[in-house]
């Protein structure tokens, strides 16, 4: 009797962290076979202008997201999702978690295309050629304006 082992999956998200349709997404690779899953919040580029000791704004806004997201997350995928903040430049966040942490595949969550600096980066397509399989998820997010407080 062989024991399945259980897929890594990256997540990746800002805005749309807790959006239904990453959600969704999230429930449904949770049906496709056993997997663990990391839900990775690049920091929110803002704030670098200010000196903040060593928790950024941007850091604190990703924070925030991440404690909104993961329940949710958690109940779709039926297990605990972990979560990291990440480099506020997405394409390096990715890369150090392949790096540290390997995955073996990666759900990617955008705004649509309208609104999406991710798209505009081409990040699918750069984590892509990273050698990792990518699914790409879209969503309306939050708005661009702040965070609320937690």
């Amino acid at each position: 009797m062989s024991v399945q082992r259980h897929s890594r999956v990256l997540i990746v998200a800002r805005r749309t962290a807790d959006s239904p349709q990453l959600i969704g997404a999230v429930a449904r690779r949770a049906r496709e076979g056993p997997c663990n899953f990391t839900l990775l919040v690049p920091a929110f580029p803002r704030g670098f202008h200010q000196v903040a000791g060593p928790v950024t704004p941007g850091q604190r806004a990703a924070e925030r997201r991440i404690a909104a997201a993961v329940p949710e997350l958690s109940r779709a995928a039926g297990a605990e999702v972990v979560a990291v903040v990440g480099a506020p430049e997405p394409l390096v966040a990715v890369r150090d978690a392949l790096d540290l942490l390997g995955f073996d595949e990666v759900i990617v969550s955008m705004l649509p295309a309208h609104a999406s600096r991710w798209l505009q980066l081409a990040l699918p397509r750069k984590i892509r050629a990273l050698g990792v399989p990518v699914t790409e998820v879209v969503a309306p997010g939050l708005p661009a304006g702040p965070l609320p407080a937690a």
